[in-house]
């Protein structure tokens, strides 16, 4: 199951009374596919959606819609549901509907049911993307004036709402988690909104792994690299002078090194026969590539 199914069976079940049941179907009415006196016609993918279309019709006008399926090419079942007639106009005259212009009627709606409508408005033409994959939350408006009356609607919410056109199609969209937490919470899906929630925290968490991995592992590649060139440093003063006729400060770690090739700076310092720091360690290689490097460049070691 989608994500966007457990908004839409969260919110169903939300929808349980007189007044929530009247803004619900307004909402899904307003955003359905046609809507004019003769003839209304409700389009889902979601079978929840559809059939919460009819019985709160049923529930509003006693009047259940004729329903149908269509199987698109790609296999998705489309589920139909139609009113027309006197049972069209009767929606008209209850919701003080317009002909040709579909505008939200704010005065229809209290104040304690926005959120119903908007679920509505969810039900009829929106989806939610997984919030494992991308944060991404839309409603694709069957006009333009719709689509600028929506998103006044959830700024006024605090989500940043935003349109675009999508092959010829008003589509308005929320990308920010915050923003599609809060219209989530708006439109009674809080269940959905902690999931998205706890999947936010897990993606910080794996991804401040991720980083600490990356590190740990740069940090063992500079270790080793390090490591790798003291080695060859020390053979190169082996093969010429011979690691004897180094300082006993010198031989000894030089001895450490080439004894212990994974081992880190201050561990051979904690290891020396007088322990010294990380820092002290770092000062005695250095001289020992020192002399080195006058090995490579034909000198001798003073």
């Amino acid at each position: 199951m989608s994500f966007s199914n457990d908004v839409r069976n969260e919110i169903s079940t939300s929808v349980n009374d007189k007044d929530r049941r009247f803004a619900c179907l307004y909402g899904m009415l307003l955003f359905c596919r046609t809507l004019s006196r003769e003839h209304i016609c409700f389009q889902s993918e979601s079978r929840v959606s559809a059939e919460l279309f009819s019985n709160l019709f049923e529930a509003v006008f006693k009047y259940r819609p004729a329903a149908g399926e269509h199987i698109r090419r790609n296999g998705a079942v489309l589920y139909n549901c139609e009113v027309e007639g006197e049972n069209a106009e009767a929606v008209f005259q209850k919701y003080r509907l317009a002909d040709g212009a579909r505008v939200i009627d704010s005065e229809i709606i209290a104040t304690n049911s926005l959120g119903v409508f908007t679920a509505g408005v969810f039900l009829a033409c929106g989806s939610v993307n997984d919030p494992a994959k991308e944060y991404h939350l839309e409603f694709a408006c069957p006009d333009e004036g719709l689509a600028s009356q929506l998103v006044v609607l959830l700024n006024d919410i605090g989500a940043t709402a935003k349109t675009m056109l999508r092959r010829g199609q008003n589509i308005v969209y929320i990308k920010g988690s915050e923003s599609i937490e809060d219209t989530l919470t708006f439109i009674g899906a809080s269940q959905c909104t902690l999931e998205l929630m706890n999947m936010k925290i897990y993606k910080d968490i794996r991804n401040k792994a991720n980083r600490i991995a990356n590190c740990d592992a740069a940090n063992i590649d500079k270790v080793v690299k390090a490591a790798m060139k003291q080695i060859e440093d020390i053979k190169l003063i082996d093969k010429a002078v011979g690691i004897e006729s180094l300082s006993e400060e010198l031989r000894e770690v030089a001895q450490l090194r080439l004894e212990n090739t994974d081992m880190s700076l201050q561990e051979i310092g904690e290891n020396l026969s007088e322990p010294i720091s990380r820092s002290g360690v770092n000062h005695r290689f250095q001289k020992l590539a020192k002399m080195a490097d006058e090995l490579r460049n034909g000198g001798s070691i003073k």
